[in-house]
């Protein structure tokens, strides 16, 4: 078996070492004998999405994201056609902005979006911020997970109608939202950084098999040969504990 991940902008949307996300994902893969191949698509590099399994985007500062729209708003058909034929995309912070309507930047410069959901960002007022550990418990196609990341943005992320998950400590798409981040089956967006793979090692195989099923549809995560994971405990361990909170779901 073989995963294509089409790495988005690599080179500028790292802003808090996102790349942490594909080492997890090729690392996970290639332990149970699936071949994960990444190639990373730039601004003015020519790319067929549709012919990928997995595209991945990571986060970056208001500089970053101003100058690769013009390039990813020409994508913006390729990246719709990469959905409808089941291509799944996971994105980080900044890149899951640039998904929705539209953003705001902060001297409230209005940027369209993909416009893959009818979410949008907006700045934080006096430019402030929602920064800290967050744990949220999600739900994805009736697997209940509890995540674990590190939230830093200022954009206030509206009318999400597909959250990720509830918020149990931290802030999430806006300041005291209640939910994080975003996933309707096709796409994974969330703001939590760290990276978020390492931490979240089920999560990690979910978007896996996500990504497998474009060319494998019957198969699921209880395919996946078991993985110990002894990097994982201790950092999620240490979220957990400052909170009171155990390793599962409410």
């Amino acid at each position: 078996m073989k995963i294509k991940c089409a790495w988005m902008y690599h080179d500028i949307m790292d802003l808090y070492g996102d790349k942490g996300n594909i080492m997890t994902l090729s690392k996970r893969a290639q332990a149970r004998g699936i071949d994960f191949e990444v190639d990373t698509i730039g601004i003015g590099q020519e790319a067929d999405l549709c012919q990928y399994d997995l595209c991945f985007m990571g986060g970056g500062a208001d500089k970053e994201q101003v100058a690769l729209i013009p390039d990813l708003l020409k994508r913006k058909d390729n990246i719709h056609q990469a959905i409808a034929q089941n291509t799944f995309f996971f994105l980080i912070c900044g890149g899951y902005q640039l998904f929705g309507q539209y953003y705001e930047t902060v001297d409230h410069q209005k940027i369209d979006g993909v416009q893959v959901g009818s979410y949008y960002s907006l700045t934080g007022k006096d430019k402030s911020r929602c920064i800290g550990n967050v744990v949220c418990d999600a739900n994805l196609d009736g697997i209940h997970l509890r995540l674990v990341g590190f939230e830093n943005h200022g954009g206030q992320t509206m009318n999400v109608e597909h959250p990720l998950g509830r918020v149990i400590q931290g802030n999430g798409n806006a300041f005291d939202a209640g939910m994080e981040g975003y996933y309707d089956g096709h796409i994974l967006g969330t703001y939590l950084h760290g990276p978020l793979l390492p931490k979240n090692g089920e999560l990690a195989d979910f978007v896996l098999v996500k990504a497998l099923q474009k060319r494998h549809p019957e198969f699921t995560l209880q395919d996946l040969a078991p993985m110990d994971n002894p990097w994982q405990a201790p950092a999620r361990k240490a979220i957990l504990d400052r909170y009171q909170l155990n390793d599962q779901p409410e």
